[in-house]
């Protein structure tokens, strides 16, 4: 069940949404906040029930390691607690992320005989480990509030943000939980619920889900790509992931403000930024900001001089590539920004300075570039990928037009399951609106904040729900949300 399905927007948010505020209506308001974790729980077992119990123990396990490190008065014992405690959280996400890639790697190096398990990765192990480690270090720091089980169980299952983010802060969402004042329905917040959730609605499957078609087909077929294909193909996915990945965000503001909950921004018109480390601050800006708080400073920041800095940077940014994903594309993308927010810090200090548009070329270019090895399935494929994108020693209009008839030889390219083939122009030209809609128009975060509530605009909100859910059905039923792997 996604946000985008007939049943999670139809029959699983109505009702949770309804049985919520109606128990809060009649002064149950505990009761309420039961109601909304059991409704989060619903929802992530949907997927596959034995994830809850890997949830479970991870919730009790967080829970009774933060009151027990908070009560402690020994700062000797405290750290001993609080290196347990993420040791656990790292033990549990380490078996069922990396244990397989870890194993054929040492099979590899030492001729070892390790049998893989080929587990699957539970639903948003990722998302909950790092919320969670948060939540052990902030209480270590004695920066947290006795908490109850519950109002603790339901920051971290709270299902909008569960599955794929924001990674949210427990300051910043368990006192809502506590506020009275949001236990009552908020038609100003419905209506700029509903209009976000809209917009990341028809991001996901309009834009995002037929972007899809082009970049799995050309990554399927990367020994066969031209440079025309490669370059069509990557481009898909750099604006798939984008329109995927916001869209999450947008539908998880949206449904957390039906319930009077203000979530995170996690987007912020990243692909319009002038260097690496502006993408890093509009680009999943909590994950940024949780590695920057828990990791970044306390190997010391930027304060212990130039050399460690740079390594800093250089450890967060491998950090945040293996969290990423268990292979060594990630490795490498991750490797490769933390090398490029390295070199942007050097010129900084170097005093140089770039025209705006050559540096947002250049930033943009060198994301779109380093996206081909999170999106390929070997680091093998991705310097196949490459090959093909720059092999341009007779480009001409013929390379051009054999290109394009490549593309329209997929049998994938139908964006409607009763429509004609889609023609390669079609393909040009989404592409190109899709990539001018994100490098010119307002981001929806900008569009929420001009956003004037009112009958009009909340009943259109609603009939473009309609609208979208109709052509999902035509198009591409119920396609996950790519950080769902994750």
């Amino acid at each position: 069940m996604i946000f985008s399905s007939v049943e999670f927007i139809f029959i699983f948010l109505p009702i949770a949404f309804g049985l919520y505020f109606l128990i809060h209506r009649l002064g149950l308001h505990r009761l309420a906040l039961i109601s909304l974790f059991i409704a989060s729980l619903f929802f992530y077992g949907f997927w596959n029930p034995d994830y809850l119990f890997l949830i479970g123990f991870s919730i009790v396990f967080n829970f009774a390691f933060g009151r027990l490190v908070s009560k402690v008065t020994s700062r000797k014992s405290k750290k001993v607690i609080l290196a347990f405690g993420i040791a656990g959280n790292l033990a549990l996400l380490g078996y069922y992320k990396y244990f397989d890639f870890l194993a054929e790697n040492l099979n590899v190096l030492f001729s070892a005989n390790i049998a893989l398990r080929e587990l699957l990765l539970p639903l948003a192990i990722s998302f909950f480990t790092f919320q969670q480690i948060a939540y052990l270090v902030d209480a270590y720091r004695g920066e947290t509030k006795q908490y109850n089980f519950f109002t603790y169980a339901l920051f971290v299952t709270f299902f909008p943000q569960l599955i794929a983010g924001p990674i949210v802060h427990h300051k910043e969402i368990i006192p809502q939980f506590l506020d009275s004042k949001k236990y009552s329905m908020r038609s100003e917040n419905m209506a700029r619920g509903i209009f976000i959730f809209c917009i990341g609605l028809a991001k996901k499957v309009a834009i995002a889900d037929t972007l899809s078609i082009w970049a799995n087909e050309g990554y399927a077929n990367v020994e066969s790509l031209g440079p025309v294909d490669a370059w069509i193909t990557t481009l898909s996915y750099t604006m798939q992931l984008y329109f995927d990945f916001s869209a999450y965000g947008d539908m998880a503001i949206g449904i957390a403000l039906l319930f009077n909950i203000k979530l995170p921004i996690n987007f912020y018109s990243p692909y319009k930024s002038r260097n690496i480390q502006e993408f890093w601050r509009t680009w999943h800006m909590t994950l940024n900001r949780f590695l920057t708080q828990y990791l970044y400073f306390p190997l010391g920041g930027s304060r212990k001089g130039s050399f460690r800095t740079y390594v800093n940077i250089a450890i967060i940014f491998l950090v945040s590539g293996i969290w990423h994903g268990a292979g060594w594309t990630f490795i490498i993308w991750g490797a490769l920004h933390g090398l490029a927010s390295i070199i942007c810090r050097l010129w900084g200090r170097a005093g140089i300075r770039l025209p705006y548009g050559v540096s947002w070329i250049l930033t943009f270019l060198f994301v779109h570039l380093a996206w081909v090895y999170f999106r390929a399935e070997s680091v093998v494929q991705a310097h196949t990928m490459f090959d093909a994108m720059f092999s341009l020693p007779d480009f001409s209009y013929k390379l051009f037009a054999e290109g394009l008839a490549f593309m329209a030889s997929w049998e994938s390219f139908k964006v409607m399951e009763f429509a004609p083939m889609v023609s390669p122009v079609f393909t040009i030209a989404f592409l190109g609106i899709a990539s001018l809609a994100t490098f010119v128009l307002p981001n929806s975060i900008q569009l929420l904040e001009r956003y004037r509530p009112g009958y009009l605009s909340l009943a259109i909100s609603g009939t473009c729900v309609g609208l979208v859910m109709t052509a999902a059905y035509f198009v591409h039923k119920n396609s996950e949300f790519l950080y769902f792997n994750f």
